[in-house]
């Protein structure tokens, strides 16, 4: 089988290249980044040093040793149709020989243009205008900035468990976990009110409590929401939660904002996971690129025509809006997306995955929807156990929630039935030697 679709094949996770890369990463990066032993092998009684990666194609990883990977998380969910999809690499390559930078918004790229008019035809915003980023945490503040340009009320409703970035900006109305925010709550803005996620009728209940309660102040400018969570535990909102939010909102004179990042172009089973919102402003990224660092903010044109005309100098800029080649992987991305009828792959793959999950581990373990699935283990140390278990096995994967008791799925859409039921074979093994 050809690498991209092999079954792992591992030799070892200790190998001298490995330690030779870990030793220099040790020596040049900020600590707090990449999780290393000393971080967590107390919390699971296992060494935790990451595999340091070297190749990737399809659902496949080979690290820098030569140990051959299952990639469950699909690169944070990047890798939407694999990692290094030939389109992709192919519009890439083409494009570097041409032109490879290019000045975003003052003398744009023909790909950038082209680029914004395939995204006007794909977003559910009619007559949307667009701001593009680097990451998701760009499109996050730029929703942000239009919505506060807009209304004039700087006021934020934002749920909790919703991950939305970890920049300066984005930090403030992430409700994910309160440990990114405190060291920084000096610098975070005052005007974001959190209310609970709709998990459940009992906890929908709650939300249209806070919601009403934080509304009556009248300052509030932009409802933002993940209409999935997924780093804070692959959770959907219960039934007609999302189109009471959104109701409320706008009935109150806010802007909704969702936050597709994760869940958008397919994932879910249907384009866009937050349909029921009618957002005003949508956020995408991750999958967008294909690999390749790009994101952008949507918004109903006269939200956008609130930013005004450039005088002198634009709002909103950076040195590389619109890089060309990210808007020519974009590009490809969508369009190869579109040909694979990128939902109906997720809604097929994901139902192989959920039932080969469901029969395995119990069906009261798997929750989403999909290829946008977690299942349940229990508690923080025994999902980091697996996590590092499943790894020594060759597949890749990541805890979710804030308490760690998930293990989230984002695999490639397209996933192999083979290698979708050898992981589910590994995981069950694993929870059977990890009680």
């Amino acid at each position: 089988m050809a690498f991209g679709r092999q079954l792992p094949r591992i030799t070892g996770l200790d190998g001298e290249r490995t330690a030779a890369f870990l030793d220099v990463l040790a020596n040049t990066e900020c600590p707090a980044l990449t999780a290393r032993r000393a971080r967590r092998a107390e919390r699971t009684g296992a060494p935790q040093d990451p595999i340091v990666w070297a190749e990737a194609r399809g659902a496949n990883v080979r690290d820098v040793d030569g140990n051959v990977f299952v990639d469950m998380t699909a690169g944070f969910g990047v890798a939407a149709l694999g990692h290094g999809h030939p389109a992709v690499r192919g519009a890439v390559l083409k494009q570097t020989e041409r032109l490879m930078h290019a000045m975003g918004d003052v003398h744009p790229a023909d790909v950038k243009i082209a680029l914004l008019a395939k995204l006007a035809q794909r977003v559910p915003i009619r007559d949307a205008r667009f701001v593009l980023g680097a990451h998701g945490a760009d499109a996050l503040e730029a929703a942000l900035q239009s919505a506060l340009l807009f209304t004039g009320r700087p006021g934020v409703i934002a749920f909790e468990g919703g991950y939305h970035g970890l920049s300066l900006g984005a930090l403030s109305v992430c409700g994910y976990k309160l440990g990114f925010r405190a060291p920084f709550d000096a610098k975070l803005d005052a005007h974001v009110r959190f209310v609970p996620y709709p998990r459940s009728e009992h906890e929908f209940a709650s939300t249209q409590r806070a919601m009403d309660d934080a509304l009556r102040h009248g300052d509030v400018g932009a409802v933002l929401i993940e209409p999935m969570l997924g780093r804070g535990g692959v959770f959907e909102p219960t039934d007609g939660a999302l189109e009471w939010i959104g109701e409320r909102a706008k009935g109150a004179g806010a802007l909704v904002i969702a936050d597709e990042i994760w869940t958008g172009l397919g994932r879910t089973g249907s384009w866009w996971a937050g349909e029921a919102l009618k957002a005003d402003i949508l956020c995408l990224g991750k999958a967008l690129g294909g690999g390749m660092p790009i994101s952008a903010c949507a918004a109903r044109r006269e939200v956008m025509e609130a930013w005004g005309a450039p005088v002198g100098e634009a709002l909103r800029t950076a040195t590389f809006l619109g890089h060309p080649l990210a808007c020519a992987a974009a590009l490809a991305q969508l369009e190869t997306l579109e040909n694979a009828d990128a939902p109906r792959l997720a809604r097929e793959h994901g139902k192989i995955l959920r039932d080969a999950l469901e029969a395995k581990v119990g069906s009261d373990r798997v929750r989403g929807r999909g290829m946008a699935l977690a299942v349940e283990i229990g508690s923080a140390q025994r999902t980091l156990s697996i996590v590092r278990a499943l790894l020594e096995r060759g597949f890749i994967t990541l805890p979710a929630g804030a308490d760690a008791s998930a293990l989230q799925l984002s695999p490639p859409l397209d996933l192999d039935e083979a290698l979708s039921h050898a992981f589910v074979d590994a995981l069950a093994e694993c929870m059977v030697a990890l009680p």
